[in-house]
């Protein structure tokens, strides 16, 4: 499964390559602190994406994004399955979107985060977003969530996206 997964992640990655040229590939990293059912197993949460932009309208933007999010462990008693490392990190897989307001804009990713921990289990993936875009690069404050089987797993971040 693990190989299936990486396969499918570098082929995605050569595919933001190629289509480049016709819209805006945007790189981004961020930290946050965990809230909810997060709060009692970690302290501390890093993540960083890869979405490929397209305009639909003049201030809307459409395309898919591919992430990478670990929360660090302090103990490792979670509903999201036995975890047998320290960090319980995810493959975040989802659609993005955003509505330009001037410099802001407001955002949102939807989609299904891929536990990479072996006994580990997935859920749904939401990422609220607002930014402020600063020429190359932008910076954002999000929420992020992953649920399953009623426990959900959730940080407050801030972090820095660059436009290629």
């Amino acid at each position: 499964m693990m190989k299936k997964l990486l396969f499918l992640s570098a082929l995605i990655f050569m595919g933001f390559n190629q289509i480049q040229a016709q819209g805006d590939l945007k790189l981004g990293i961020n930290g946050g602190l965990p809230v909810g059912d997060a709060e009692d197993f970690s302290n501390f949460q890093l993540g960083a994406d890869i979405a490929y932009l397209f305009g639909v309208m003049n201030v809307i933007e459409v395309g898919p994004m591919l992430g990478y999010s670990v929360f660090f462990v302090e103990d490792i008693e979670t509903g999201f399955g036995e975890m047998d490392t320290d960090d319980v990190s995810f493959l975040p897989i989802a659609a993005s979107g955003r509505l330009g307001l001037g410099m802001a804009f407001l955002g949102l990713d939807l989609g299904y985060a891929v536990s990479l921990n072996e006994d580990g289990e997935g859920g749904f993936y939401y990422r609220p977003k607002i930014g402020v875009g600063l020429g190359i690069f932008s910076i954002i404050g999000s929420y992020q969530g992953i649920s399953n089987n009623g426990e959900n797993l959730s940080s407050v971040n801030v972090g820095l996206e660059f436009q290629l």
